[in-house]
């Protein structure tokens, strides 16, 4: 609910540098690599993905050959969100798996998914994803500055 998040967001803000510099403390040089904030950092990217992801939805962004696969909106969401935290091995796994994004959900199931299986126009259905992402892309955003600031 809305006041517990407040609350929570409050008393973030008002101890951060207590808990910053207790984890720093725990963790030592491991520190931003370990701990809940390795756990946050992570997070962060798993929310990049989606957003990057809806929006190359909303965006119409498809393969011309396989217009119902998300191949290139999975492949374009990993590259933007997660291929710079990765080390080259698993750059390079991805890399060798890809055949494998084939088994992913066509566009339409998605789309059906998330309308939660209501018939909706897709025109209509993009345009609310648009919608959603003003405020989805703005609290990412606000998440990923914060770690800026923390140096993490």
């Amino acid at each position: 609910d809305k006041i517990g998040n407040i609350t929570v967001s409050l008393r973030a803000k008002s101890y951060s540098s207590q808990i910053l510099l207790i984890e720093k403390t725990m963790y030592g040089s491991e520190w931003p690599k370990a701990g809940a904030t390795l756990a946050l950092m992570w997070l962060k990217r798993c929310l990049r993905f989606i957003q990057i992801l809806m929006q190359s939805l909303a965006d119409g962004e498809k393969d011309e050959q396989n217009p119902n696969l998300v191949y290139i909106n999975i492949t374009k969401a990993y590259d933007q969100a997660w291929q710079y935290g990765h080390v080259d091995l698993f750059c390079m796994l991805f890399n060798s798996i890809q055949a494998a994004l084939f088994a992913a959900p066509c566009r339409s199931d998605i789309l059906k998914a998330i309308s939660k299986d209501r018939e909706v126009a897709e025109e209509d259905f993009l345009a609310k994803i648009h919608q959603f992402l003003i405020n989805f892309t703005a609290t990412v955003d606000a998440i990923y500055e914060m770690y800026s600031i923390m140096n993490a």
